[in-house]
């Protein structure tokens, strides 16, 4: 364990502090890196980046020990480019991968995270097409060279990229494959039904199908529902179906050795529970019962 670990979580991104007040956060948790939505989620609404006080955040995270090029950006969950079902949504996905891929270079940060969306029934073949169609569009036109890391999903509805195999027909179907890497989730690879703690059997699939040297980050979160359930319901660390022991090994797995862990778990009585979750990994020990002591 002699390489720097990254680790930290979704942090938020609000007034009046905005990027400053995200590093803040990050810090008050222990974390070496972390990730944030440049704006709500939800919509495509976004504060003009001279008003989100970057050079402050860029400051405090320098002397906070913390590298710009390993934050994480995420994109927001309206974007959907495999559905061409709706009209108008494949171009708004389209604007939208544009504008955060923009946005996220404003930070420093070098990866932003993409849900691949849902086919709304016309089938994962075309939802594929579509989403491959929609990178080669936002790559010719983005001008930057932040990485999109197409999110394993975890099988809700229609969702594409339940498989390594679905993310990798994305990849080979764009003209672009030197911008495309995965985010890889834990809770979402087990509900989509991989067997989560036959840690290196995955590393091994995955490196097999897609090849480790995309992979750009791990989303590390528990498990509502057992393998398989198809729910994606992040759970507490040690709380879930996954557990504490299967998770660390993802945390210092050598073959992910300098990859950005991010933790996406729910608040524990209105708490942030990262603080917790981040030392107990560090020190790569479960405490029992800890949510008990929020």
């Amino acid at each position: 364990m002699g390489s720097k670990l990254y680790i930290g979580s979704h942090v938020s991104l609000n007034a009046p502090e905005f990027f400053l007040g995200s590093v803040k956060e990050a810090i008050s948790y222990g974390s070496t890196t972390f990730m944030f939505y440049t704006g709500a989620p939800q919509n495509t609404f976004r504060k003009p980046l001279n008003e989100l006080r970057i050079e402050e955040g860029k400051k405090l995270l320098k002397e906070a020990g913390m590298e710009e090029d390993k934050l994480i950006v995420h994109a927001p969950y309206i974007i959907n480019a495999a559905n061409k079902v709706k009209e108008g949504q494949f171009d708004l996905s389209v604007n939208t991968i544009i504008s955060e891929l923009r946005r996220t270079a404003a930070f420093g940060a070098k990866t932003l995270v993409l849900h691949p969306g849902a086919h709304v029934g016309q089938g994962v073949e075309v939802g594929i097409e579509n989403i491959a169609e929609a990178l080669d569009i936002v790559f010719s036109q983005d001008g930057t060279d932040v990485k999109v890391a197409l999110e394993t999903m975890a099988g809700k509805g229609s969702e594409v990229g339940i498989r390594f195999e679905e993310i990798r027909q994305i990849i080979d179907l764009c003209s672009y494959k030197d911008r495309l890497g995965v985010c890889l989730d834990t809770c979402h690879i087990n509900d989509a039904g991989y067997n989560v703690d036959d840690v290196d059997g995955i590393l091994d699939e995955f490196d097999r199908v897609i090849g480790l040297d995309r992979l750009l980050v791990v989303h590390i979160n528990d498990s509502k529902n057992p393998i398989g359930a198809h729910k994606d319901r992040h759970e507490n660390i040690g709380y879930g179906y996954i557990g504490f022991d299967t998770l660390n090994k993802y945390i210092h797995h050598p073959k992910l050795d300098g990859i950005p862990k991010i933790l996406e778990t729910p608040y524990v009585n209105e708490k942030p529970p990262y603080k917790q979750e981040i030392q107990m990994f560090k020190d790569g020990k479960y405490v029992k019962d800890w949510r008990e002591n929020l």
